[in-house]
C-alpha cells in the first residue's frame, strides 16, 4: 500500500485499472467478469458492454478502437446501396482490427483495499485463454492504471512529477516495455529540457505555473505518465486552451500507461507494476530524499559524458529506492 492511503478529504484513495488483451471475445470477457463480481451486463453498441452493480461504479469491456466504436453505435440497415457498403466496410474494419486491436477491460476507481480483486480477474481471464503483449510481436497491449491523488494542490502534485521523472529510467528497465509499444507514440518519454526544469533545485511552482510548464512541453496525452486528466480536472479552461483532444477526460488521478499486459503469463499480475509504482509513491512522500534525488539527477543530466555513458537506472536501484 502507498504511504498516503487517504485523500485530503479523508476518503480511501482509489485506483482504476485498464487491461488490454486478445484471445477472448467481447461477450466472453463480459460474462466471465460479471459472473465473478456478481454484476449485470448491458449492451452499449456492437463493440462495448457495460457491467453494472459494483458500488465503486461501472466496469466496461470494449474494443479499443474509437472509430469502430462510433460506427458500432449507429443502427445498421440495408435500405440502399450506401448502407450496404457502410456495413461491409465496418465488417472489414472489424476483421482487420481483430488482428491488432485489443479488447479492453476497464474497472471503475476501486478503493485500495479492493485491488486484490484485479489479480483475481486476471487469473480468471488467463485461465479462459486471454493473451497479452508478449504473445505476439504485433501486440502493443498495455496495462494502465489511474491512481487517485492524495491531494490536489501544487505541493501535492509536484512531488509526484519529480519522483516519476527521477525514477523513469528504472521504471522503464523494470517494465521491459515491448518493442512494438516502444515504437508507438503512446508512451513517449518527457522532453529532456522539461525534465531538467522540473528536477532542478528549488522548483516549487504554484498550480497555474505547474500546469503551464507542463502544457508548454507536453501538449499531448502520449506520455508514460499522463498528467493531463488531472490538470483538466483542476483547471479545464487552462488545459483546453492548449489541448482539445476529446480522449482526454478530467479526473483527480494520474494515468500510468508504461507497463505491458502479459496476462497470459502465470508469473505476471497487477502486483508487478503496482509494486514498482509504490516506489514513486514512497519517493514523492519523502521530501528530503526526493530533494536529494532531484539534485543528484540534475547533476547527472548536466554532464553530457556521464549522461551518455552512465547508468542512472542502476544508481536509482542502488541509492534511491525504499528498502
Amino acid at each position: 500500500m502507498p504511504r498516503r492511503r487517504s485523500t485530503a478529504r479523508g476518503r480511501e484513495r482509489r485506483v482504476g485499472v485498464e487491461l488490454e488483451m486478445t484471445g477472448l471475445e467481447l461477450n466472453d470477457i463480459a460474462e466471465l467478469v460479471a459472473a465473478r463480481l456478481n454484476l449485470s451486463i448491458s449492451t452499449d453498441g456492437r463493440y462495448r458492454r457495460v457491467l453494472a452493480g459494483d458500488p465503486a461504479g461501472e466496469w466496461a469491456v470494449e474494443l479499443d478502437f474509437d472509430f469502430l466504436q462510433r460506427l458500432g453505435h449507429e443502427e445498421r440497415g440495408a435500405e440502399d446501396l450506401l448502407d450496404e457498403l457502410r456495413d461491409s466496410a465496418e465488417d472489414l474494419l472489424k476483421a482487420l482490427a481483430d488482428l491488432v486491436v485489443p479488447l479492453e477491460l476497464v474497472s471503475p476507481p476501486l478503493p485500495l483495499h479492493r485491488l486484490h480483486e484485479i489479480e483475481d480477474v486476471i487469473r480468471l481471464l488467463r485461465e479462459a485463454g486471454a493473451r497479452g503483449t508478449s504473445d505476439s510481436v504485433g501486440y502493443a497491449f498495455a496495462m494502465q492504471f489511474n491512481p487517485e491523488m492524495p491531494g490536489l494542490s501544487a505541493r501535492d502534485v509536484t512531488p509526484y512529477l519529480q519522483a516519476f521523472l527521477c525514477l523513469y529510467d528504472w521504471l522503464l528497465m523494470r517494465a521491459k516495455v515491448d518493442l512494438t509499444r516502444r515504437i508507438t507514440s503512446y508512451i513517449d518519454p518527457f522532453p529532456l529540457d522539461y525534465v531538467r526544469q522540473v528536477v532542478r533545485p528549488g522548483y516549487a511552482p504554484d498550480l497555474d505555473t505547474l500546469i503551464d510548464d507542463y502544457l508548454a512541453f507536453n501538449p499531448t496525452r502520449n506520455r508514460a505518465l499522463d498528467f493531463l486528466p488531472l490538470f483538466l480536472h483542476l483547471d479545464e479552461e487552462r488545459v483546453r486552451a492548449v489541448v482539445d483532444d476529446p480522449l482526454v477526460k478530467p479526473r483527480p488521478a494520474l494515468h500510468y500507461r508504461l507497463p505491458n499486459c502479459d496476462i497470459h503469463r502465470p508469473e505476471w499480475g497487477f502486483r508487478v507494476a503496482w509494486n514498482d509504482w509504490l516506489q514513486v509513491e514512497s519517493l514523492a512522500a519523502s521530501p528530503r530524499r526526493l530533494a536529494s534525488c532531484c539534485d543528484a539527477y540534475a547533476r547527472f543530466l548536466s554532464r553530457p559524458l556521464q549522461r551518455w555513458l552512465g547508468d542512472w537506472a542502476h544508481e536509482v536501484a542502488s541509492t534511491w529506492l525504499r528498502r
